[in-house]
C-alpha cells in the first residue's frame, strides 16, 4: 500500500467548525432520501436503520464530517414534528456513539420544506386539484402544506398547480420546531445542525430572492426581510442550545435563473432575477452574523437544477470560483460542493480558497472511495457518473409534472451503479450455495457486472464478447467529450474483471448456446437500433456509428429523434463547433421517465439558449442528399437543408436465445432501458443462480 500522493494532503488536514474538530476536509454533503429519521416513508418519523447502516459504512472509511439528507422538520406523510418523537433521539444518541468510534463527525440537516419546489408526482396534481379529496387525505399527506411558499407561486413541476402562501403562524411553528429538535440533536450528541436551505430555491431561499417573494408583512419586502426566516431560525436554535453549538446552512452563492422555470447555462449572459453575486456577497456576511458558523455552498435553484445536481454536461469544480469569491466575504468555514475534483479540491484547501470540499453521490458509486484515495488506489475508485438514474431520478416533461413513480419518489439516494446502496435488505452477496459454470453472452456493462457478481459469489464463469473489446453500446455512449466519467466506468469494470477468476473469450460470438459447456446461461447481448421506413433512410448515420467514429458527418446535422441519446448527440456536434438541428415527433424533447430532470433540463436549456433549432411534433418524410423533409402536426410539409443526417429513434431487444430455466435474458436485451436497469436486472439474476 502506497501512502497518499502529496497533491491531496491539503484534504486530510483537521480544521474546525465553531469548537468541533473535523478529522480531514472531505464533506460527505446530504442527499434527499438518507436522512436518519426516515424519507418519505408512510409510517412518519423514525430512526432509519438503513441510513443509520449507510453512515456508519462511510464514517468506516474515513469521511471527516458527514452530513445526512434532509429531515423535514415536520414529516412529509402523517405531518408529525420532529421534536415529538423522543425515542427516535435516544436510538440515535446510541448510533453517535459509533460514528465518533471512526474520528467522524456528523450534523444532521433538517429542512422548513420546499415550497413550490416540491416534486409535486403526477398523481398527486389530480387530487390537489379536487378540494374534497385533497380535504379528505390530508392527514395522510397534506399537499398545500407540503408546497406552501413564500406567495402564491407557479409549481416548478406543474403548470397545474399553484402554490398558497405561508402564515406567519406557521413560520413561529417552523422557528419553535427547529429550536426543539436542535436541542434533542444536541442531548444525542448529534455534533451540529444544517439549516436547511438558503439553497437551490427550497422554502427558505423563495423568501429571500424577490422573483418568489412577494410578501408585505416583516417576511417580505427588503433584503433584512426576505432573509428574516432564515435568521429567525439559527437565532432561535442558538438561544435554545447555546452559541458554541454549531450551525451550518446549506448556501447557494448565486441562482442563476433568467425565468420562472427557466435557468441560465455555464458562460450564458443573462440577467439574474434570484441572486446574484452582489447580494450574495452581503448576504453571507449577514448570516454569518445572524449566528451561522458555516456555509455548505454550491449555486443554483431548482429553475437552474443542473448547477446544484450537476449532470455529466456540467464543468467539474462548477461552482468553485463562486463559492471561493464568497468566502473573501466571511470569516466561516466554507465548504464547496458539485462536481468536485479531489486534486482541484485540494488545491482550493491548500490555498484558503474554500475550507472542505463537500461530495455526495460519488459516496454511492464507492463507499471506500475516501479511503481508496488515502491509500493511492484511485484506480480503484468506482466513478460516479452524474447520471442521477436511482439517487435523483425525477422527470419531468411537457404535460407531466414528476413521473417518477411513488416507490422511487420514496426510495431515492439509491445508486444506478451499486443496488446495495440503501436497499442492503435486497440486494447482498451470498455464497453460492452450489457452485455452477455461469457463461455470460456479451461485455457490454449488464454482462461484465452479472459476470462479476456470480464470480464473487463463487460460480465458474465464462464471458463470451463477440468484438474485440467488452463495453458494449456503452463505448458508443461514452464517446463524447463530455463523457469522461463514462470512459473511467469502462475501464474500471475491465480491471474489475481482471481481479476475479473470470475466463475471457473476446472476438468470440456466441450463435447457438447449445453448444456451451455451461449449467446456467446470462444473456447480454444488448439491443439493434431501430428504422424508420421512409425515402432515402440510407443516407442516414446511425446513431452509433457517429459516436464510434465510424461514420463523418458534416457542419449542418439533422438529428432525427429528441431523446437523451439524440440530445448527447445535438449536445456533442454543438460543442465541436457544428449547426445540429433536432427533430422530434413528440412535443417535448426527452420525454422518458427514466431521464433526471438535472440531465433533461440542463440540455433543453442550453438548447434555447444557444438557439438549436428544434422542430417538436415533428414527423421525418423523406431524407435527400441536401437535406430533410418533415411535416408539422397540422401535416405541413418543410425542408431542412442538411450536410448529414442521424438516426436515433431508438433500439430493439436483440437477444441470441429465449428465456427458461437455464437461460437468463438481462439488460437492453430483455428491454431497452437505463443503466440502472442493466445493472439491477444483472443482480437480480446473479443473485439467484
Amino acid at each position: 500500500m502506497q501512502a497518499v500522493d502529496k497533491k491531496y494532503e491539503a484534504l486530510l488536514t483537521p480544521w474546525k467548525i465553531g469548537n468541533v474538530e473535523i478529522k480531514n476536509r472531505i464533506v460527505l454533503c446530504p442527499m434527499g432520501g438518507t436522512s436518519l429519521f426516515g424519507w418519505m416513508e408512510h409510517t412518519g418519523n423514525h430512526f432509519d436503520k438503513e441510513a443509520a447502516k449507510f453512515f456508519i459504512e462511510k464514517a468506516k472509511n474515513n469521511v471527516g464530517l458527514i452530513i445526512p439528507g434532509i429531515a423535514p422538520i415536520k414529516s412529509t406523510f402523517m405531518g408529525q414534528w420532529l421534536y415529538k418523537n423522543k425515542k427516535m433521539f435516544s436510538e440515535l444518541k446510541e448510533f453517535m456513539k459509533e460514528i465518533h468510534s471512526y474520528g467522524a463527525k456528523l450534523f444532521v440537516q433538517i429542512t422548513a420544506g420546499m415550497g413550490r419546489s416540491w416534486a409535486i408526482p403526477t398523481p398527486l396534481v389530480m387530487l390537489h386539484n379536487m378540494p374534497v379529496v385533497r380535504d379528505i387525505i390530508k392527514p395522510i399527506i397534506n399537499i398545500p402544506y407540503q408546497s406552501a411558499s413564500p406567495s402564491p407561486l407557479p409549481s416548478r413541476w406543474s403548470d397545474k398547480v399553484t402554490t398558497r402562501a405561508l402564515t406567519k403562524k406557521e413560520i413561529a411553528e417552523i422557528v419553535d420546531a427547529f429550536a426543539k429538535t436542535a436541542k434533542l440533536l444536541k442531548e444525542a450528541d448529534v455534533d451540529g445542525v444544517e439549516v436547511h436551505a438558503v439553497h437551490e430555491g427550497y422554502l427558505l431561499d423563495q423568501f429571500t430572492h424577490e422573483y418568489t417573494n412577494k410578501r408585505t408583512d416583516e417576511y417580505g419586502g427588503s433584503f433584512e426581510n426576505r432573509y428574516r426566516f432564515a435568521t429567525d431560525i439559527v437565532k432561535a436554535i442558538k438561544a435554545e442550545c447555546g452559541k458554541d453549538y454549531p450551525v451550518s446552512l446549506r448556501y447557494s452563492v448565486k441562482s442563476y435563473v433568467k425565468d420562472f422555470c427557466v435557468g441560465a447555462v455555464p458562460g450564458e449572459e443573462f440577467t439574474e432575477i434570484g441572486r446574484d453575486m452582489e447580494e450574495s456577497e452581503r448576504a453571507a456576511k449577514y448570516l454569518q452574523d445572524a449566528g451561522y458558523d458555516m456555509l455548505n455552498a454550491d449555486n443554483g435553484t431548482y429553475d437552474s437544477w443542473y448547477w446544484a445536481h450537476p449532470p455529466m454536461y456540467m464543468p467539474e469544480n462548477c461552482n468553485l470560483e463562486d463559492v471561493a469569491h464568497i468566502k473573501k466575504f466571511v470569516d466561516i468555514p466554507v465548504v464547496c460542493a458539485g462536481r468536485m475534483d479531489p486534486e482541484v479540491g485540494a488545491k482550493a484547501v491548500a490555498e484558503g480558497r474554500i475550507d472542505a470540499m463537500g461530495v455526495a453521490r460519488q459516496f454511492l458509486a464507492d463507499a471506500e472511495w475516501v479511503t481508496k484515495l488515502i491509500e493511492n488506489r484511485l484506480e480503484d475508485i468506482r466513478p460516479c457518473i452524474c447520471c442521477h438514474n436511482a439517487c435523483f431520478n425525477m422527470a419531468h416533461y411537457k404535460g407531466v409534472a414528476n413521473a417518477q413513480s411513488i416507490y422511487d419518489a420514496s426510495h431515492i439516494a439509491r445508486c444506478a451503479l451499486d443496488p446495495r446502496v440503501m436497499q442492503s435488505d435486497k440486494y447482498r452477496l451470498e455464497p453460492a450455495k452450489k457452485v455452477k459454470r455461469v457463461a455470460v453472452i456479451g461485455g457490454g456493462i449488464g454482462g461484465m457486472e452479472a459476470a462479476l457478481v456470480c464470480a464473487k459469489r463463487g460460480h465458474t464463469v465464462t464471458l463470451y464478447e463477440k468484438t474485440d473489446k467488452l463495453g458494449g453500446v456503452f463505448i458508443a455512449a461514452a464517446a463524447p467529450s463530455f463523457k469522461e466519467k463514462d470512459k473511467a466506468l469502462i475501464a474500471w469494470y475491465i480491471r474489475e474483471i481482471s481481479k476475479y477468476p473470470i475466463t475471457v473469450n473476446m472476438n468470440c460470438e456466441v450463435k447457438n448456446i447449445a453448444e456451451l459447456d455451461c449449467d446456467e446461461v446470462i444473456v447480454a447481448t444488448g439491443a439493434t437500433p431501430k428504422r424508420i421506413p421512409v425515402k432515402g433512410a440510407e443516407l442516414a448515420v446511425e446513431a452509433c456509428e457517429y459516436l464510434l467514429g465510424e461514420k463523418s458527418v458534416g457542419d449542418n446535422v439533422v438529428i432525427v429523434g429528441g431523446g437523451l441519446t439524440g440530445c448527447e448527440i445535438a449536445y456533442d456536434l454543438y460543442l465541436q463547433g457544428k449547426k445540429p438541428t433536432i427533430v422530434e415527433m413528440k412535443g417535448d424533447l426527452i420525454v422518458s421517465a427514466k431521464v433526471p430532470f438535472p440531465n433533461s433540463s440542463f440540455l433543453r436549456d442550453f438548447f434555447a439558449a444557444n438557439k438549436v433549432p428544434t422542430y417538436l411534433e415533428a414527423r421525418l418524410l423523406e431524407i435527400e442528399p441536401d437535406g430533410v423533409k418533415i411535416a408539422d402536426k397540422s401535416g405541413e410539409e418543410k425542408k431542412i437543408a442538411a450536410d448529414s443526417v442521424i438516426m436515433s429513434v431508438g433500439y430493439n431487444p436483440a437477444p441470441v436465445a429465449k428465456k427458461s430455466k437455464h437461460v437468463h435474458v438481462i439488460g437492453d436485451a430483455d428491454a431497452v432501458g437505463s443503466l440502472r436497469t442493466v445493472i439491477w436486472g444483472a443482480w437480480d439474476v446473479a443473485m439467484k443462480i
